[in-house]
């Protein structure tokens, strides 16, 4: 009980304080001592992002070639000027390894690769972030979604993909997000 009241007499303590910091801060005197440091910040409303359609596509997605890749609906969806061209089932990177989001650009190329450091096959790779891909997974095809990938954005649909790969190119945008 001792350690109660000494805890509430340091907050009294501290909010009396803070009662006494705020009442010089607003006085004539003060305003008159440091002007510049009572400057009034406007609340600007957090603007929520509006999804685009069916598959809730970001809006960033709407022009040119774009891998637009939606945590929340576990969906790629490739779109070409807006319109989309494919729908393919994806996943993503676990909790410890997770898929960055953002808008990136697809800097490279691989359509036989195999990951050095976990030695698995990755065909039809496209690379957006470090060593994160678009791929095609024979894990995901096999488990779905038991399981994740170590960061990359794994798709199951080879056929689709291959198809995407051929028409993609070096500095198309990929746009991953959690909407």
């Amino acid at each position: 009980m001792g350690i109660l009241r000494k805890l509430g007499a340091t907050v009294t303590a501290v909010a009396f304080v803070g009662v006494g910091a705020l009442t010089a801060g607003t006085t004539a005197q003060a305003a008159t001592v440091a002007p510049k440091t009572a400057v009034a910040v406007p609340q600007k409303a957090v603007a929520k992002t509006k999804y685009i359609g069916r598959y809730h596509l970001d809006p960033r997605c709407m022009k040119g070639r774009v891998l637009c890749a939606n945590k929340k609906t576990r969906k790629m969806v490739y779109l070409v000027n807006g319109k989309t061209v494919y729908v393919l089932d994806a996943r993503f990177g676990g909790s410890k390894t997770p898929t960055r989001n953002g808008q990136f650009k697809v800097y490279r190329k691989s359509k036989n690769h195999v990951s050095s450091l976990y030695k698995s096959k990755m065909p039809y790779s496209m690379f957006f972030s470090g060593g994160q891909a678009v791929h095609y997974s024979s894990d995901f095809k096999a488990r779905g979604y038991n399981g994740a990938s170590h960061g990359c954005l794994n798709i199951r649909d080879k056929a689709k993909l291959a198809k995407i790969y051929a028409q993609i190119k070096i500095g198309d945008k990929v746009v991953v997000y959690s909407g």
